[in-house]
């Protein structure tokens, strides 16, 4: 009986440890399979859970101009990055074979345009991320995944694009890369266009892209709010093309020019050269990302002394035929001032007008002391300066005043004619808006608007009223002062044939920072002026710092660039520039002119949907043009004022939307 149980037990005891040790087996095997013959696989997959980003950025919101003209916008690129200590494992242990280090820097350099050395070196770091390159285009990502390679990951990341390239760049600043905005509007308005991050919890196959575990938890990012700015196309474009011409004529270290409707103290066109790309900023110089109308501090000259003319008129001291003593200088304590022209122009009795024609420091150091002290500082403080205007653009300086109780004698006579006190582009230009306008103070801004990616209006900016300054009366008085400035004047250069131009010359000695001293050899010249003076639609004001050759003066230097800006905005306003001038353009040098019209066009093959016809644009206006191929989604850049005489591309032509086309304009009886 015992030994039937004992075998019994024994029969049941060895059923356990066999099916025990099968399964020790079947383990056993499972973890050799493993180790040995998926290693390579396993180890590069786990690798690859870990690479997987989190972060949701959000898209950008986009920038245009004033006519709906992309001119910034968002992209979808990515980081690459890896840990190199666990490929460099994952190598040592043969658990991946299909390509060494080299070989890996050789396909990666291939890939983004790096040197393999360099990319072998951080490869054999002894660090768990390293990043390889930023803002990949997608394209090349998916070409580097179907490599396979262990290690490798991707995170998403914004290219900002620049349509336009430097076109208004010191305006639009640019984004680095982080995704904020640096300078410009891009920083001024970054928590708009930024939008809301999100994030997404989860694992996955960096190299398949395939989800292996369910997220968690998901918050999808909200893209930023997008810009419609104030700036005009054919004004920034003309702005563009004069600041090109000013740096190669006259090789200074700076040229700067601003735009602005005097009425609402809406910027039309700002720029400055040296320039940069936004595309590219990293290859600039950090010098030149600064927005010089917004923040050069410089003693202004004689463009200043329209402010001083018109406190004193405004303060009843003076009227502009008002009769003052010009020998050609003044002894003013121990200094003795003297006139851009002492020893040229006679000297004798002018009127305050005769003096502004003239540019007179004399007459306008003579209007300072009839003022006074206190009110030149109460007009000088109406009038914005010495601090910030408030305009929406980062990076603005407020300039630099003589303190009021430390202005001696001297100063007051220095400060009337436009030395001594620092002031920006932007200060000037509002100060000179104010008395176009009849006498109100405008805050300038550059964002008409802010939308939601949905187009609902976030934000509607409007003109803001700062203070009046000064009266109708005195504004109108001033104005016909300027009409003579160009008329019989400084700023004779800036005549337009039919239209009444108001404007002002300014040539300032720089101080010689070796000696202190104002500099006999290095000005800015600069000119301002609006127009038509009676009803002004806009405002131009042209600095140049250290202009290099014979000619330094402001009035014959900056007043024809001015001239050809307002000539532009004003055909693209509908304004003619002459009531009695012909809207024609002879074609050849013996043509009687007349307005030839544009030919209908035969397409060299049927386009596309992202492509457009090329339109026939000769005899159209400069406005004609541009509103023609914005039906077509094609943009332009002109060159010349008048009528479209030439075109890059001939009508019929088939190109990609957005592209631009030159067009040439010729005026009234010239040939193209």
């Amino acid at each position: 009986m015992r030994k039937q149980k004992s075998v019994g037990y024994f029969t049941r005891e060895r059923w356990i440890y066999f099916q025990l040790a099968l399964i020790v087996m079947l383990i056993l095997g499972r973890l050799v399979w493993m180790q040995v013959y998926q290693a390579e696989t396993l180890s590069a997959k786990g690798l690859d859970r870990r690479m997987i980003s989190q972060n949701l950025l959000p898209e950008r919101g986009i920038i245009y101009d004033n006519k709906g003209n992309v001119l910034s916008r968002s992209t979808l690129v990515q980081e690459v990055y890896g840990d190199p200590r666990s490929l460099t494992q994952l190598i040592s242990k043969h658990q991946y074979t299909k390509m060494s280090k080299d070989e890996i820097a050789q396909k990666l350099g291939s890939i983004l345009g790096q040197d393999p050395k360099t990319i072998l070196g951080k490869l054999n770091e002894d660090q768990q991320w390293v990043s390889f390159a930023h803002q990949v285009e997608i394209d090349k990502t998916d070409q580097i995944r179907q490599l396979k390679i262990p290690g490798i990951g991707f995170t998403d990341e914004q290219k900002r694009v620049y349509m336009l390239n430097s076109w208004a760049s010191s305006v639009l600043g640019f984004v680095n890369m982080t995704g904020h905005g640096v300078g410009g509007i891009e920083a001024y308005y970054d928590k708009f266009l930024y939008g809301t991050p999100g994030f997404s919890m989860m694992e996955g196959d960096s190299n398949h892209q395939e989800i292996l575990d369910t997220p968690s938890q998901t918050k999808p990012p909200q893209p930023g709010d997008n810009l419609t700015l104030t700036l005009n196309i054919t004004i920034q474009s003309l702005i563009e093309q004069q600041l090109d011409d000013l740096e190669k004529a006259t090789q200074a270290k700076s040229v700067t020019i601003l735009a602005m409707d005097p009425k609402t103290g809406k910027i039309l066109g700002m720029g400055a050269r040296p320039t940069f790309d936004p595309n590219d900023y990293a290859k600039s110089s950090p010098d030149d990302w600064v927005n010089r109308a917004i923040s050069m501090n410089y003693e202004p000259g004689s463009t200043f002394k329209i402010v001083t003319g018109s406190a004193a008129l405004e303060e009843g001291v003076i009227t502009p035929d008002e009769p003052f003593s010009d020998p050609g200088y003044l002894r003013v304590g121990p200094r003795i001032i003297e006139n851009w022209d002492y020893g040229i122009r006679p000297a004798g009795t002018i009127s305050f007008t005769q003096g502004m024609e003239q540019s007179s420091n004399v007459v306008l150091a003579q209007v300072g002391q009839k003022l006074g002290l206190l009110n030149f500082y109460k007009y000088l403080r109406a009038f914005g300066f010495g601090v910030k205007t408030g305009v929406d653009i980062a990076g603005e300086e407020s300039g630099l005043l003589v303190p009021q109780n430390k202005a001696r004698d001297v100063d007051l006579a220095t400060m009337s004619f436009g030395q001594s006190n620092m002031v920006t582009p932007i200060q000037l230009m509002t100060a000179f808006c104010a008395v176009a306008n009849g006498g109100t103070l405008y805050k300038p801004y550059v964002v008409d608007k802010i939308t939601d990616p949905a187009g609902n209006i976030v934000q509607q900016n409007q003109p803001t009223v700062v203070r009046k300054v000064i009266s109708k009366q005195t504004a109108d008085q001033m104005t016909n002062v300027l009409e003579h400035v160009v008329t019989d004047g400084t700023g004779y250069l800036a005549a337009i044939p039919g239209i009444n131009v108001a404007g002002k010359s300014g040539t300032a000695q720089k101080v010689d920072p070796k000696t202190g001293q104002y500099s006999t050899i290095d000005y800015i010249s600069s000119f301002e002026a609006y127009a038509p003076a009676e009803n002004p639609m806009i405002a131009v004001l042209v600095v140049v710092d250290s202009p290099k050759g014979g000619e330094h003066e402001g009035g014959p230097l900056c007043s024809p660039y001015a001239k050809t800006i307002i000539q532009g905005a004003l055909q693209d306003y509908n304004i003619p520039v002459a009531g009695d001038t012909q809207n024609s353009v002879a074609l050849t040098v013996n043509d009687t002119p007349v307005r030839p019209a544009p030919k209908s066009v035969t397409p060299e093959r049927q386009p596309l949907a992202d492509e457009a016809v090329v339109p026939d644009l000769t005899g159209m206006t400069i406005r004609q043009v541009g509103e023609t191929l914005e039906k077509v989604g094609l943009h332009y850049n002109f060159n010349g004022s008048g009528l479209a005489c030439q075109q890059s591309l001939p009508g019929g032509t088939v190109i990609i939307k957005g592209t631009s086309i030159d067009v040439k304009f010729s005026p009234l009886d010239q040939s193209p």
